[in-house]
């Protein structure tokens, strides 16, 4: 895979650069992106905050808490400022980019705000700022997808690896800002994607995550997603090959019958929802009904019995009536999830729903509902754990169990975490278990002789 021009002159000398990231996969992924940028121009990534001459912290805008998270740690870091008066900070990312001149004023100011498809900017806006300027960049690219750009890989446990294969989002779900945050959808180059997927595996990587907002939709020429996943999959039987995120008005059968084809792509889909109620569906803009989510439901579990489902859910969204949550929770119980991000609905400035759509539903309200469906989610992962005591699974070995240290974990293709002695496996391995006993969260197993 080709790496960024190094023939330019190399400027970081060795000054350390420290990253913090929150929100979702993707975030992760530009992380190590930003690495990679940032590591080319001679800068050194560090784990440790306290020997860092530049904090970069990759944001999340999904929620007002999360933004809320962010501010908080900005207020924390001004002990190091004090301590080193030269560290420069700044803010990467979704709030990067819908906040902008918010971020360089005031108590909490910081140095360099870089929006998602700014990254490549980040050492100009470092010598802006080390100049005394304020280093920002937050145009949004119809094109930048960061093809050819080797990630980092600073998740140590060198088996699982994001892999992000879009950017953008073109669906304008009408809570939603990531297509404000993160411009329109784009898709990467399919070779590009193959090779980095190639060399993870050779480099002793055995499973991928392909990212995208919705991966569905993912096509450059004639190579849509389905063909995509066959291709990385036939990379080795050896490789574990995931996905997210999935929308439901996209899922093909074609996509199913690969994955039933090819026993390495993992069977676990992770589909949104959002509302059970077609009314709140309409309002929401997610472009399908109660009925048709259900019929894709329908469809792979008809390919693919033993596929685990999990989704998003949210609760109270504007005009969200007592018959609408109920139709939730009964999408919930004909699903049978295996597990769920929950969520009360967070109106986000700039959205759709913001400008045209009063934000009704009283805070009590959205807490009540959002406690009744995250007590029957709790109900729906303990029933799904207890159906898989007796059965036989293969997993992937992840790390040391963090109860026991004669203990490893690794997860099933339906991606539940199982709890075994650790013998003489070690991470990166493959292990036939059977599934003795569970908790609501995890499986715990025995190795099959």
């Amino acid at each position: 895979m080709d790496k960024i021009n190094t023939l330019r002159p190399i400027e970081g000398d060795g000054r350390k650069l420290f990253i913090e990231t929150y929100g979702c996969q993707m975030n992760v992924g530009d992380t190590e992106i930003v690495v990679s940028i940032m590591q080319q121009e001679g800068y050194i990534y560090t784990e440790k905050i306290e020997e860092a001459d530049i904090i970069l912290i990759n944001t999340c805008s999904i929620r007002d808490n999360a933004e809320q998270r962010i501010w908080g740690r900005l207020s924390e870091m001004r002990r190091f400022k004090r301590k080193k008066p030269t560290l420069l900070i700044g803010i990467i990312g979704c709030m990067a980019e819908r906040l902008k001149e918010q971020l360089t004023e005031g108590d909490l100011a910081v140095d360099i705000v870089a929006g998602p498809d700014a990254y490549r900017d980040l050492p100009r806006l470092v010598r802006i700022a080390e100049g005394g300027g304020k280093g920002v960049n937050t145009i949004l690219s119809l094109e930048e997808t960061y093809a050819e750009i080797a990630p980092v890989r600073i998740d140590k446990n060198g088996v699982s690896a994001y892999i992000a294969i879009m950017r953008g989002c073109n669906n304008f779900c009408s809570y939603c800002v990531v297509p404000y945050t993160r411009g329109r959808e784009r898709s990467r180059d399919a070779e590009t994607i193959i090779s980095e997927a190639r060399t993870l595996f050779e480099n002793g990587y055995r499973e991928v995550t392909l990212l995208g907002q919705n991966v569905n939709s993912y096509r450059t020429g004639d190579v849509d997603f389905p063909a995509l996943v066959k291709a990385v999959a036939e990379i080795s039987p050896l490789l574990r090959v995931r996905f997210s995120t999935s929308h439901p008005k996209d899922m093909s059968d074609e996509l199913l019958q690969v994955m039933a084809s090819m026993p390495n792509i993992c069977r676990a889909i992770h589909l949104p929802a959002q509302s059970g109620s077609s009314v709140m569906l309409e309002k929401m803009n997610r472009k399908y009904t109660r009925e048709w989510y259900l019929g894709r439901v329908a469809a792979i579990r008809h390919y693919m019995p033993d596929c685990a489902i999990t989704t998003d859910l949210i609760a109270g969204f504007t005009d969200e009536s007592e018959e609408d949550h109920k139709l939730t929770l009964s999408l919930m119980e004909e699903v049978g999830y295996d597990f769920a991000f929950m969520f009360k609905y967070s109106e986000r400035p700039g959205t759709f729903a913001q400008r045209n759509m009063p934000d009704n539903i009283p805070e009590d309200v959205k807490t009540a509902r959002l406690t009744e469906i995250i007590n029957l989610q709790n109900k729906l992962s303990e029933q799904s754990n207890k159906r898989d005591v007796g059965k036989e699974f293969e997993i992937l070995v992840e790390g040391t169990s963090k109860r026991r240290e004669d203990q490893i974990f690794g997860r099933t293709s339906q991606n539940k975490v199982v709890i075994i002695d650790r013998r003489d496996h070690k991470v990166g391995d493959y292990v036939k278990v059977r599934i003795t006993g569970c908790s609501s969260a995890t499986l715990f197993g025995e190795e099959i002789e």
